[in-house]
């Protein structure tokens, strides 16, 4: 709160606020502007939400210092319309669910299953790139799930190469599981997916801002 303070009084910005418990409140209107919301209160609200993304940021290690042997994947993958505007989207932790990487790509138009399996074609890649060798995925499309472990047949054709190329990119670990998990325990992926398709897509969210203090 007193960050945000601090930014609104650099703005000559005086937003409505709350505090009850751990839970900030804040509501931005211009009352020169006939308590509307203007460019104004948008400025302030990039600010803050800047701010509470640099204080909750996960400390990433560079790069080249990152290595873990074990590493946990959750993935997933969305399609707005599907087909539609899709982004996969992948968070690897370590063994104490430390998250170690975070990325979401946007794919441009084309499926569910396919924004499902190219998320996690994408998370292995990283996976062999800091040197992990053996993997533990967690995924909400039991679809992918079940045809990795070869309990489903891949029965359309346009998931063959991805599906493919995974049986390939999986030979250079030790050991990869694949569970099933439900959509509630896959968030930190789907989190990734959504804001990826909302940067990409120009959605913007109310001005209306919760901070934890």
């Amino acid at each position: 709160m007193q960050r945000v303070a601090e930014l609104a009084e650099q703005q000559h910005h005086h937003p409505r606020w709350e505090n009850e418990w751990s839970v900030v409140q804040i509501w931005l209107l211009t009352h020169e502007g006939d308590l509307k919301i203007t460019d104004k209160d948008h400025r302030l609200a990039a600010a803050i939400d800047q701010l509470v993304e640099a204080e909750h940021a996960p400390e990433t290690p560079p790069e080249s210092t990152i290595h873990e042997e074990q590493v946990k994947i959750y993935a997933d993958g969305g399609s707005r319309g599907n087909p539609g505007p899709s982004a996969s989207g992948f968070v690897l932790l370590d063994m104490d669910d430390k998250v170690l990487v975070e990325q979401g790509v946007y794919l441009g138009i084309t499926t569910n299953n396919v924004a499902e399996y190219t998320a996690l074609k994408l998370a292995l890649e990283e996976c062999l790139r800091i040197g992990a060798r053996e993997i533990f995925v967690h995924m909400d499309s039991m679809l992918v799930v079940n045809q990795m472990k070869g309990i489903f047949k891949i029965k359309n054709r346009d998931l063959w190469p991805i599906h493919g190329a995974i049986k390939s990119l999986s030979k250079q670990f030790k050991h990869i599981d694949y569970v099933h998990v439900p959509r509630e325990l896959n968030r930190l992926a789907d989190t990734v997916v959504n804001r990826t398709l909302d940067e990409e897509l120009g959605i913007t969210h109310p001005t209306r801002v919760q901070l934890e203090d």
